[in-house]
């Protein structure tokens, strides 16, 4: 007897529907799945013929054979588990169900034929929605996840037993709901604060820049002064998640299994630290079959790269179209798959190898230059604020006074992120002035001329780079928000090119 069971797999960060067919026929009793299936998947066999055995059900005697279709298209993960056991189930007229074509479905089962959690759900969610499906059996501890997508039944099972009633409809099973307001009705208390940051007021202020118009920050001065603990309360400065940006967070977070059990969204931007030994695949994703990497991970957060020039200069590079663009295209032999990657970057380094200014460090000016020119000159380019982190003194460290916290800088940046939104209202691409191109740059950063001549010395003093010109118009477009102004003034462009001078002074 032939049954076919619909399910749904992920293929980079979006799903596509699966169609489970199981034949029951005559001969020795063996399982064959085909349909390009990886090793997990054909390890199910051993799983459900044992999960089936354990939950009371016989397992079907002569040949199985199972088509996971569409045929041409790679099958990975053990999520298959749950709709192969109900074809096999339905093919030996074990389950009697009319409602199999109503039902995606997806979980691993244990040996005792319990449920457990996959990766991806969210994605699958979606695509059971777009498919007109009426509902999603996944396991109780993805239910949560699944359950965000409105207009879908998500009936959460803890066994196949539990399944199987339900479908022959012996139980009936309430769908899993969440509250999409109350998952948002968070604080920030128990977070890192910035007013346990003593002294270093002037990052402190780069920091509130950068958050404002989502620019790169590159953290410049000796160890022990703060500079991964300014990085690290960043996210505590920016704007709450959107409900769209935190679903599109949590659908990558799901695909390479970093939600907790029973998590339904990432509320909190993501802040991502990879080691500086990582790899390019590690970092932009890849390996044979891509997945997201730590650039990906950061969408809608930030990415924290510690010690920069410790990184591999190979793997530095690769981040140059991703910083620009927004997402990372990876090319395999299989085909291309493409990731979304709007981070903001906030690397820190020590200015010289043994981590003193230059002209206090005791390495020879060859050490000096080889350790900066670990990172070239197009990627400095693409990071707008070059910020000094000079050491705190002993009054800053030991008074009781304490600078501003966290929300109160959160609302002026806020205020900010407000005024790019009408800016950019009809302008889907465009979310912050970090992500303005040439044509946005001349409508609204458009200057006077003692500014243009302001901007035109700097220019040649320290010669800048065309890129470098547009950072600096970004970034002081961000100030004049931040100050409420409608046009640049030549405030403005001064303290956007202090933030472009210290590396010209160093890697000069």
């Amino acid at each position: 007897m032939l049954a076919r069971v619909l399910s749904a797999a992920v293929n980079g960060i979006e799903a596509f529907p699966v169609e489970v067919e199981v034949n029951s026929g005559w001969g020795d009793t063996i399982v064959v799945i085909v349909g390009l299936p990886d090793a997990a998947v054909k390890e199910s066999r051993d799983r459900v013929s044992t999960a089936l055995t354990n939950s009371g059900f016989k397992f079907p005697m002569g040949r199985s054979t199972i088509n996971l279709a569409p045929a041409d298209v790679k099958k990975e993960g053990p999520s298959f588990d749950l709709p192969i056991a109900v074809g096999m189930l339905a093919a030996s007229d074990q389950l009697q169900a009319d409602q199999l074509d109503n039902f995606i479905m997806v979980g691993e089962l244990a040996l005792t034929g319990a449920v457990r959690p996959v990766k991806g759900v969210l994605s699958i969610a979606w695509r059971a929605r777009a498919e007109g499906r009426a509902g999603l059996l996944v396991p109780v501890e993805n239910a949560a996840e699944a359950a965000v997508v409105e207009g879908l039944q998500v009936i959460p099972v803890r066994d196949l037993r539990e399944a199987v009633a339900f479908l022959e409809g012996e139980i009936k099973i309430d769908p899993a709901k969440v509250d999409l307001h109350k998952i948002f009705e968070h604080s920030y208390t128990e977070e890192n604060d910035m007013a346990e940051v003593k002294g270093q007021e002037s990052v402190k202020r780069a920091l509130e820049i950068a958050a404002a118009g989502g620019h790169n920050v590159l953290l410049i001065g000796p160890p022990g002064t703060g500079k991964s603990m300014l990085a690290k309360r960043l996210t505590t400065i920016l704007p709450p998640l959107t409900l769209e940006e935190a679903l599109e967070t949590t659908k990558i977070h799901s695909i390479v299994g970093l939600l907790k059990p029973g998590q339904a969204l990432v509320t909190r931007r993501p802040f991502r630290t990879p080691h500086h030994t990582a790899s390019d695949a590690g970092l932009l994703g890849g390996n044979a079959n891509p997945t997201p990497g730590e650039i990906s991970l950061a969408h809608h957060g930030v990415l924290f790269l510690d010690e920069l020039p410790e990184f591999k200069r190979a793997v530095l590079e690769t981040m140059r179209q991703p910083l620009e663009e927004g997402h990372v295209t990876i090319s395999r032999a299989a085909g291309t798959m493409t990731f979304p990657a709007q981070f903001m970057l906030v690397a820190a380094m020590n200015p010289t190898p043994d981590g003193k200014m230059p002209g206090e460090s005791r390495s020879s000016p060859r050490e000096i230059q080889n350790y900066l020119g670990r990172i070239s000159g197009p990627l400095l380019d693409r990071i707008d604020l070059h910020v000094e982190v000079p050491q705190v003194k002993f009054q800053e460290i030991s008074a009781e006074r304490t600078g501003e916290d966290s929300a109160t800088i959160r609302e002026r940046v806020v205020d900010a992120r407000k005024i790019q939104q009408e800016r950019f209202a009809n302008k889907k691409a465009i979310t912050c002035n970090a992500r303005m191109g040439p044509r946005e740059l001349k409508s609204y950063c458009a200057l006077d001329e003692s500014t243009k001549e302001l901007l035109k010395f700097a220019m040649a003093d320290l010669n800048l780079s065309a890129r470098a010109y547009d950072r600096i118009l970004k970034v002081a477009r961000t100030i004049a928000d931040l100050g409420g102004s409608e046009k640049i003034a030549s405030d403005h462009i001064s303290e956007a090119i202090q933030y472009r001078s210290l590396d010209r002074q160093l890697w000069t």
